[in-house]
């Protein structure tokens, strides 16, 4: 495992004796917010990605840090718009545009996006996706009625083929354990909001040295529910765009060799039997797309032993044989699921 890249830089202040950021009631009285969303050479579907959050119908401050990552920043995106009289009103509105200076990919260019924010909560948004109205005030409610909680998603509506599949998180499952058992498909990082303050001091900045970015967003998942509850709006008020022109689409040795990372930086899948035999099916589709077959088999194989009902081993030993991994990708993705 490579050594830890520099954290992102901490918001000054002090943590309590119970360990979280601040009390629950200062910490939810700013509710001003700052969206990240990390670009690359996507002009057109960023442009409605931003046209959408300043929609937000969203009575506090709330500005946009779209971060270029290996392209030429366009600074012709920036503006302000003063809604209560001026820079520092509460209603002001603010889009800004940095480059990404951290190591390149999906991971630095958020962890970019993160400290350069200047807000008391953090969102981010994939730049092909679309937030529907209401999402930041649903979202910040459901946190001052979630004792503790620090993070929120929402539900989503996963939109493939001119189709859209509702997805909605279960509170009850959104827990460390959860987290190791299930992917939770639902749990969108377009949909995430989290303190600011926690991330930075409790939680930590994304994960750069995971292979190709590849569930960065499932990590940060993990170590949050380590920290704290995450509160849920379950309403779909995140539309999420699965189209062939994602940086992941079929990149199979980035998805086994990131999969295989993220194993080993949390020990505890070995005590998750079904999760980690998620993950190893995952593995073994990669392999047997990448034209590995016996190595698909074996992994597929240990799959099978850690929990016999397991998805993914079919899918794997039919793409070992010849069937085409992307054909049964978009089948999954007809169903609002991935592999």
């Amino acid at each position: 495992m490579s050594p830890a890249r520099p954290g992102v830089e901490a918001v000054p202040g002090s943590i309590g004796a119970d360990g979280m950021a601040e009390t629950d009631e200062a910490a939810l009285a700013d509710r001003s917010v700052s969206v990240v969303i990390a670009t690359r050479d996507r002009p057109q579907l960023l442009s409605r990605a931003i046209d959408a959050v300043l929609a937000q119908a969203f009575p506090h401050r709330l500005e946009i840090v779209v971060v270029f990552d290996r392209t030429e920043p366009d600074l012709g995106l920036e503006r302000f718009r003063p809604e209560d009289g001026g820079d520092g009103g509460d209603g002001e509105r603010r889009v800004r545009v940095i480059a990404n200076t951290r190591s390149p990919g999906l991971a630095g260019a958020r962890n970019s996006g993160i400290a350069a924010a200047r807000h008391a909560w953090v969102a981010l948004c994939d730049d092909d996706d679309e937030w529907l109205p209401g999402k930041l005030a649903a979202q910040l409610d459901a946190l001052a009625a979630t004792p503790g909680a620090r993070a929120a998603c929402t539900g989503v509506l996963i939109r493939y083929e001119g189709t859209d599949t509702l997805r909605r998180p279960d509170p009850a499952k959104l827990t460390y354990g959860g987290f190791l058992d299930d992917r939770m498909t639902e749990v969108h990082p377009s949909s995430w909001l989290v303190h600011r303050r926690t991330l930075v001091e409790l939680i930590g900045p994304v994960d750069e040295d995971i292979p190709g970015s590849y569930a960065e967003d499932y990590d940060l998942f993990l170590r949050t529910a380590r920290v704290c509850p995450i509160a849920v709006a379950d309403e779909p008020l995140v539309r999420v765009w699965w189209h062939g022109a994602s940086f992941f689409f079929e990149r199979w040795r980035t998805i086994d060799e990131a999969l295989d990372y993220l194993v080993a930086k949390h020990p505890d899948f070995a005590r998750h039997p079904r999760g980690l035999a998620r993950i190893l099916g995952q593995r073994a589709v990669a392999q047997a797309a990448m034209g590995e077959r016996r190595r698909a088999v074996a992994t597929a194989g240990r799959a099978l032993r850690l929990n016999p009902l397991e998805k993914r081993v079919p899918v794997a030993l039919a793409v070992a044989a010849g069937l085409p991994a992307g054909t049964a990708l978009r089948a999954a993705h007809r169903l609002g699921k991935g592999i």
